[in-house]
């Protein structure tokens, strides 16, 4: 049997977790000195409410490898091959604690440990996990699981407009160079995650409708694969999403309504409220 892993950052729903038979680890959440497990202490909707009235801002806490080590030695007590699909390496040391709890394990069982650096976050670990579950389904191997996921996530795309970068600089997520006039206020910022994994300005522009515009000719550029699904995703407020993808199926990319996808509170600390966009895979090139 394969056992499939991820972290909270994932944003998965317990429903879905159960459906596609996924364990997963929870990053911490910090207001101050209120600590909290992303998705077991803390749901989306108090979190929201914590981000707009609390008057300090959250942090995250990683996994500690003690907590991977559990999960990997109660799988292979069971015969279980893991794969685990974790957060960016480049904005968290989440991967990096799942590759300390590995190395403390016995070097056979460690052999059938698998890590995935997702070099990407929320919708992108997501498109990973849906396609490893299905890889699982038919058969595959966790090597083969693991080889074809380390492919796949180089056509990760994800378009996303941020109501203020204060939030990713305040968490270390982004330089306040590389943020520039994107604090001012009617500067609406698109933002993209790199193929290394980090944080990057696409493109600055004045206005929320330019700023739609531009998401819309970034998709349009760089087309997207049709085997896969496309999702809308949203911090706290839906009403941005919506209007975005109107403007996408205008051009042809239909977002099914059952595909907008709330962002949790581990990337939500990280990114504020009121942040919209879309992801896909995109054509292979």
């Amino acid at each position: 049997m394969i056992q499939l892993l991820t972290d909270s950052a994932a944003d998965l729903t317990a429903q879905e977790l159960q459906a596609l038979q996924i364990t997963v680890i929870p990053l911490g959440v910090h207001f101050g000195a209120d600590a909290y497990l992303d998705g077991r202490t803390l749901d989306r909707p108090t979190f929201y409410r914590l981000l707009q009235s609390s008057a300090v801002f959250p942090t995250t806490s990683q996994p500690s490898p003690a907590d991977f080590e559990s999960c990997f030695s109660a799988a292979r007590a069971k015969g279980d091959d893991v794969v685990a699909v974790l957060l960016s390496s480049a904005l968290s040391g989440t991967f990096q604690g799942a590759c300390i709890a590995r190395e403390m394990m016995d070097p056979e069982d460690a052999a059938h440990i698998h890590l995935v650096d997702s070099l990407s976050a929320t919708v992108g670990e997501r498109f990973l996990l849906l396609h490893a579950a299905a890889l699982r389904d038919r058969g595959a191997s966790a090597a083969e699981i693991a080889a074809e996921l380390t492919e796949l996530r180089r056509r990760i795309t994800i378009w996303a407009s941020v109501d203020t970068l204060e939030y990713l600089c305040k968490g270390g997520r982004l330089s306040r160079t590389a943020a520039g006039v994107g604090s001012l206020a009617k500067v609406k910022p698109i933002i993209t995650l790199t193929r290394e994994g980090r944080v990057a300005v696409q493109k600055k522009c004045i206005g929320k409708s330019r700023c739609m515009s531009e998401i819309t000719a970034l998709t349009e550029k760089r087309r997207l694969d049709p085997s896969h699904p496309v999702f809308g995703l949203y911090s706290f407020d839906a009403h941005n999403c919506s209007a975005l993808a109107g403007r996408l199926a205008a051009c042809g990319f239909s977002i099914a309504p059952d595909h907008y996808l709330e962002i949790g509170p581990t990337i939500g600390a990280h990114i504020g409220p009121h942040a919209y966009g879309v992801a896909y895979i995109a054509a292979d090139e």
